[in-house]
């Protein structure tokens, strides 16, 4: 199967929903579409398996986690190139090879696997003008994986958290006269941070995502983004609040048209007079 479509269609968390909620497995291409000539086409390619991210580059010759390595000096390149082309098996992925033969230790692999993964999250959730393309089960190059996973949602996550421009997401933010409902049992499974906790406390469906900023004194914009996570990965639900409004009496200002009219007008003397009695007629009433 193979899903083709624009980024402002689908947006990349609507994307990674779809793979963790199917545990899909393939390979994800994204792509940004070029607004001149001079502006080169950028690629990434994100491997999944079972719904989870093994791997990414932003080229498909096997060389990337190789080049990350390189960067990091660890060993020679010499040395390097004998391990990945003349030792280490096709069907073992690379970190965990050179794991298992005290090449690299676990934190050096952990390490790689922030720079491949982790570090390109907020760019990929940032792009508005690009393509993507899912083909499942296509397979996965075992020289591009360091033996780490993380499962799509909590790449949303992690994405979500460290993306500084929302302009591509914007439209996607829930009311800030909406409220927000707990749509699992008991407590997140994930790691919230402390403010992703305090809206939290308000899922209930009661408070206003206007008024929660009010109590928690963050700008809306912020709640709405902290609202937009949690539903991202499936913790809450937006809803609408019905509000009881109450009708208030509204004094309608005379225009200075009228005003000016009713000076000009005299009042006759008899209608005051009659209206003064009526006045009257009605205190003795009240009296007695």
């Amino acid at each position: 199967m193979s899903i083709t479509g624009y980024l402002t269609d689908f947006s990349l968390p609507e994307i990674f929903e779809f793979i963790a909620k199917g545990k899909k497995t393939g390979l994800l291409k994204l792509w940004t579409l070029s607004e001149s000539p001079r502006m080169p086409v950028r690629r990434y390619y994100i491997w999944m398996y079972n719904g989870r991210i093994v791997a990414a580059a932003n080229r498909l010759d096997d060389q990337g986690l190789v080049s990350l390595i390189e960067q990091q000096q660890w060993m020679s390149d010499r040395v390097l190139d004998k391990l990945v082309n003349w030792c280490c098996p096709y069907d073992e992925p690379l970190g965990c090879f050179l794991k298992n033969h005290g090449v690299l230790k676990a934190a050096q692999l952990k390490k790689l696997f922030i720079f491949q993964v982790l570090q390109p999250l907020s760019y990929w959730f940032k792009l508005q003008n690009g393509l993507f393309k899912f083909q499942e089960n296509m397979p996965i190059p075992r020289r591009e994986m360091t033996g780490f996973s993380i499962s799509t949602t909590e790449a949303t996550l992690r994405g979500l958290r460290t993306l500084k421009n929302w302009d591509a997401l914007a439209s996607q933010l829930p009311d800030p006269n909406a409220g927000l409902v707990s749509i699992i049992a008991g407590q997140p499974r994930y790691r919230l941070n402390h403010l992703e906790w305090q809206v939290w406390e308000y899922t209930k469906g009661t408070v206003s995502l206007w008024a929660i900023a009010q109590q928690l004194r963050l700008p809306v914009e912020s709640v709405q983004q902290i609202a937009f996570r949690l539903i991202a990965v499936g913790l809450a639900q937006e809803v609408p609040l019905l509000i009881d409004h109450i009708p208030t009496p509204e004094i309608e200002s005379l225009s200075a048209e009228l005003i000016a009219e009713v000076k000009m007008q005299k009042v006759s003397q008899s209608f005051m007079h009659n209206l003064i009695g009526f006045l009257r007629n009605k205190s003795q009433d009240y009296i007695n």
